[in-house]
């Protein structure tokens, strides 16, 4: 098995950063694997000092069969240091697995995005695989569908890269004509459709909306495991869209996900206990009004991406 590189997003957090390479370092397929790290640049004098904190760390990794530094003179923003790493490497290498500096990775998750990116590499259905699952009550199964793509922790293929769209716009004027917006937004559970009006307005400089609303709208699947492999230490008020909140906070699977082909089409069980959670996260109307407001906007930018 071909191992994909992976893609490590990083800016001006060292601490949440030595947290997420010394979780992959754990990784069993590690030392098999290159680490490809992106370092965007200070926007502003007060950032040197931490971005240069993180450069120093990045010096010294090691555990990966070779690390590279593609330090950035300038800032380039989250989304487009994203796009533009991606877009490099899966074309370089055909596949890529993606990780932001804030996330927690399973010990099996290198082994997951692995054996699922060769399990699924002939079937265009699927345009990513995704490491994150919510902590919802349901049991799911080992691993499932979901219509669209997601963004911690995943992976995909020079295929399914080449589906991103990142106009905006476009996306939300399709979506509006061809009156998906309720499904877009699981059943009105969650305001995936005002996050994309976000990006659009430049009030969000998320990639990550526009990647989901381009892989919703061409009918893609992505794949997630039933137990997550993904926990994000970054809900706390210290990234470029996190507040604070502990809503989507997971205990990581110590244990491998149990993958086996599954027939190409959305677990629609699946998708409803999605919306069930999602439904769990509204304010309830017995509480006050900014209380509602607060914890609905917390959970809203913390999906940002």
């Amino acid at each position: 098995m071909t191992l994909a590189p992976i893609a490590l997003f990083v800016y001006n957090r060292p601490e949440h950063v030595r947290a997420t390479v010394e979780a992959l370092q754990r990784n069993e397929l590690a030392a098999q694997s290159e680490l490809h790290v992106f370092s965007d640049g200070p926007k502003s004098a007060e950032d040197a000092r931490p971005v240069t904190a993180v450069r120093d760390y990045l010096n010294h990794i090691s555990g990966f069969k070779s690390v590279k530094i593609i330090a950035q003179p300038i800032n380039c923003g989250l989304a487009q240091s994203i796009i533009a790493g991606v877009t490099s490497l899966s074309e370089q290498s055909g596949r890529v697995i993606v990780v932001e500096d804030d996330l927690i990775t399973s010990p099996y998750f290198l082994r997951y995005m692995n054996e699922a990116l060769a399990l699924y590499e002939n079937h265009p259905e699927v345009i990513s695989i995704h490491g994150y699952v919510y902590p919802v009550k349901a049991r799911l199964p080992d691993s499932f569908f979901i219509r669209g793509a997601d963004c911690w922790g995943w992976a995909t293929w020079k295929r399914g890269w080449a589906l991103f769209n990142p106009d905006g716009r476009s996306l939300l004027e399709e979506l509006g004509a061809r009156k998906l917006t309720r499904e877009f937004d699981f059943n009105d559970t969650f305001g995936y459709t005002e996050m994309l009006r976000k990006q659009i307005a430049g009030a969000a400089d998320s990639w990550a909306i526009r990647w989901y609303a381009s892989a919703f709208l061409q009918n893609k699947l992505t794949l997630y495991p039933g137990r997550s492999l993904i926990h994000n230490v970054g809900n706390d008020d210290s990234g470029t869209h996190c507040g604070t909140t502990r809503i989507y906070d997971v205990e990581v699977s110590q244990e491998p996900v149990k993958l086996q082909k599954l027939a190409l089409h959305e677990d629609l069980q699946a998708r409803v206990t999605l919306e069930q959670y999602f439904r769990s996260l509204r304010p309830s109307r017995a509480e006050p009004f900014w209380n509602r407001l607060t914890k609905f906007g917390k959970a809203l930018i913390a999906r940002t991406g």
